[in-house]
């Protein structure tokens, strides 16, 4: 069974984390294939919108404890080669020039949750669950704190990080971690209409508007207008700007 399912449909690219029966855990086969199908979705030019979503019950249980034991005679030089290709997906994602969306159901934990942490919008069922465990085994969600950092105050982060209980989803949503919660009844439906309707906005607006959210992030505030101001140049030069323009003109 491949780990991962990808297609491209109406200008959602969609990606299905398929290790159902290990709950989606990360292994390298499911990593590699995530990177891949993120780099073929960034190179396709009729995709507007990423979609990410976790077969079975949940959506990502996080690392795969089987990769463990291997890791137990592991030297530094093969955890850092470990830890860096996670930290590529999750760039892969940041970096990616549409906007990505995960659809959380059931659990997501560790890097599954960091995968969601990544991503520009998360969509919750209303009994998914969020949380970065990884201080339970004396380890630490490293990686995925740069991206955790950037979603909920200092202090969240904090207690988020070294207590490793999961949030619910509605607790994620007060606290800004994740965008949407819909009951689980209607989940599906609801997420599917979403991404749709992100996929049919203007693709270049789409692009440009991640592009300078993240382009700016750590700039003074003058830097950030300055940047704004030649993004609005460049967003009304674009074709989907001149016939926006046009049929605004036409409807005044």
């Amino acid at each position: 069974m491949d780990p991962l399912l990808y297609r491209v449909d109406a200008g959602i690219a969609r990606i299905t984390l398929n290790r159902p029966d290990k709950r989606n855990a990360l292994n390298p086969e499911l990593i590699a294939a995530l990177r891949e199908a993120l780099e073929s979705s960034s190179r396709d030019a009729t995709v507007r919108v990423v979609f990410i979503a976790g077969a079975g019950k949940d959506f990502c249980a996080g690392l795969d404890l089987a990769t463990l034991d291997v890791a137990d005679e592991a030297g530094a030089l093969e955890h850092l080669e470990s830890a860096q290709r996670l930290a590529d997906v999750l760039l892969a994602i940041r970096r990616h020039p549409r906007p990505v969306v995960a659809a959380v159901h059931g659990r997501a934990l560790g890097g599954g949750a960091g995968i969601a942490t990544a991503c520009d919008l998360i969509l919750a069922a209303e009994s998914a669950a969020l949380g970065y465990p990884e201080v339970k085994i004396g380890f630490v969600p490293a990686i995925v704190a740069a991206l955790l950092r950037r979603s909920v105050t200092e202090k969240r982060m904090f207690e988020l990080l070294t207590s490793g209980e999961p949030v619910t989803a509605a607790e994620a949503k007060t606290i800004g971690l994740i965008n949407q919660v819909f009951a689980d009844d209607e989940f599906q439906a609801r997420s599917e209409a979403y991404v749709r309707n992100l996929a049919a906005k203007s693709a270049s607006a789409l692009s440009l508007t991640k592009d300078l959210l993240y382009h700016t992030d750590g700039m003074t505030l003058e830097k950030a207008i300055e940047s704004g101001v030649l993004m609005n140049a460049v967003s009304r030069s674009t074709e989907d700007a001149k016939r926006g323009f046009a049929q605004f003109k036409k409807k005044a």
